[in-house]
């Protein structure tokens, strides 16, 4: 299959999918995500692949959503079309994936880096959630995810304020596995990987679901609450102002309606 917005490899067990927006810091619009969970659902079910690697390029992983594409929904669009839902679906791929990930990691980049299993992260990594500062709030799960991985007040201080945080910061967090110099995260990661496809295949399945099992509880509830927040506040004059102010490149005014 050909992809427009993805690259796709097979090697040694590896499954690499690289995304292939550079114009817009991978920027995450609808397609791109459609044809990356494709690709993962397709090598799902290839038996020579074991293990995924997703990463972007040296300067951004993704940074953030595609904002030009939902800047002017209302409320009743977001929620009837429901863009996230398609996101639900990387949770139910079997096989273990991996991010390697460096430059921005933000908004929903950081949310399909947590919707990953392990991450690889360079030095130059800044990791975060700054819808706040489009009037708005992550909705692809990051509120949940977050929470999870960093813990309530962290958590809190990164959603509230929007502001990144550094590689090393992440690690000793627990939001990443390990931080590299840039020049080998990538091939940190595809050696990673390459080392759990040597293990047992349905063994490693099973381990990630019962990983999966200890630390999702009530984390689907959890999202599909944040899902209908994120959708709501599309019937606010901040998230038109922000996304607005966004894409003219200007400071916002926020007035709380």
């Amino acid at each position: 299959m050909t992809y427009t917005h993805i690259l796709v490899t097979i090697d040694q067990g590896v499954g690499l999918i690289t995304l292939n927006r550079p114009k817009v810091l991978n920027a995450l619009n609808t397609e791109l995500i459609e044809e990356l969970v494709n690709a993962l659902e397709k090598m799902d079910r290839d038996e020579s692949v074991r293990v995924f690697v997703i990463t972007g390029n040296e300067r951004a992983f993704a940074a953030g959503a595609d904002i030009g594409e939902m800047a002017n929904e209302t409320a009743i669009q977001m929620l009837l079309k429901d863009q996230f839902a398609v996101w639900d679906r990387i949770a139910h791929v079997s096989k273990p994936i991996i991010a390697a990930v460096s430059g921005f990691v933000l908004g929903g980049g950081c949310e399909l880096m947590m919707s990953c299993d392990m991450v690889i992260a360079s030095e130059s990594t800044k990791i975060g959630q700054p819808e706040i500062k489009l009037g708005v709030m992550p909705g692809a799960g990051g509120t949940q995810r977050l929470a999870h991985a960093v813990g309530k007040v962290k958590a809190m201080e990164m959603l509230l304020t929007g502001e990144p945080i550094t590689a090393s910061e992440a690690l000793r967090y627990g939001l990443i596995n390990r931080v590299v110099p840039i020049e080998v995260y990538l091939d940190e990661a595809l050696k990673l990987a390459r080392q759990i496809a040597s293990q047992p295949p349905i063994a490693v399945q099973m381990i990630k679901k019962a990983v999966h099992k200890a630390v999702g509880h009530g984390l689907d509830e959890g999202i599909a609450y944040e899902r209908n927040c994120f959708y709501l506040l599309f019937a606010s004059e901040d998230q038109t102002e922000g996304m607005q102010a966004f894409m003219n490149k200007r400071k916002p005014n926020f007035t709380g309606r």
